[in-house]
């Protein structure tokens, strides 16, 4: 018995995988290595707060022996390549962790805001752009700038920080430049009002003439804020209506409604009836 073989066959096995693959978004492939490409759920709009770290990501999915690079736009100036580090300012460095090429950027300024591009070295090149925004909180003292109290009496100084996505890590206070402790009839506190806004306070019991002065509310890594305090032993009492409070300025309005009220009232005549 005689056999026979034949010997040309072609044997193709084909793999098809979809969309996603353990929960990441990707693009459909035939088994075969396809190239670099983005995972584009990662942010492309990043927010950061003055004074903050900032963490930009770029998520470069079958990277195999390519490079990936960070560009500021603005100037173009290439910042990271890989782990290596290509400006001389210290706050930029890239960190790596599996398939992510975050930028951090340290102390976060101004100027840092605008577009950041990630770079692949494929060819072409390809590219993931990120959005950095900066947002400078705002701090001021609620009132006047001067503010007139009776010795003896407590006061209640407030420094308010809005537009602050993290709360500052301290407040300190300061009265003509040396630093306010928790002695002598001063008491210091601080709360988170909403997720953008801090109060802190500044208590004063029992005033006396040495308490004037100028007092300066510094949160961290944000502008100061200042308020002139003026002790009075009973005189000029015309500048102590200069500093009164909103509260008193409410109640001076209420006070004159009701005048007016009651004058109307006292005052009023029926006409005749025709």
């Amino acid at each position: 018995m005689n056999w026979v073989f034949d010997l040309n066959v072609t044997v193709v096995v084909v793999i098809t995988v979809g969309p996603t693959v353990n929960g990441w978004e990707g693009r459909g492939f035939t088994g075969l290595y396809t190239g670099p490409y983005f995972d584009t759920s990662t942010p492309t709009n990043i927010t950061a707060q003055l004074g903050t770290h900032a963490f930009l990501p770029c998520k470069v999915k079958q990277l195999g022996n390519k490079s990936v690079s960070w560009i500021r736009k603005r100037d173009s100036h290439i910042l990271t390549v890989d782990r290596y580090t290509f400006i001389a300012d210290e706050r930029f460095q890239v960190l790596h962790n599996g398939d992510t090429w975050t930028l951090q950027i340290k102390y976060v300024q101004s100027r840092d805001a605008g577009m950041y591009e990630c770079q692949v070295t494929s060819e072409p090149k390809m590219s993931h752009f990120v959005q950095m925004e900066v947002v400078v909180p705002q701090t001021k003292i609620l009132g006047e700038s001067d503010l007139f109290v009776k010795s003896g009496s407590t006061v209640q100084i407030r420094c308010i920080i809005t537009q602050s996505l993290e709360q500052p890590a301290y407040i300190f206070w300061y009265h003509d430049g040396g630093r306010v402790v928790n002695l002598f009839g001063k008491h210091q506190s601080v709360e988170r009002v909403t997720s953008d806004t801090t109060i802190g306070i500044l208590v004063i019991k029992s005033t006396e003439k040495r308490d004037s002065g100028n007092y300066t509310c510094a949160p961290s890594n944000l502008d100061s804020a200042s308020v002139m305090l003026h002790v009075l032993n009973g005189e000029h009492p015309a500048a102590m209506q200069q500093g009164s409070s909103g509260s008193n300025y409410s109640m001076f309005i209420w006070q004159n409604v009701f005048l007016i009220f009651l004058l109307s009232h006292l005052f009023y005549w029926p006409l005749p009836l025709t």
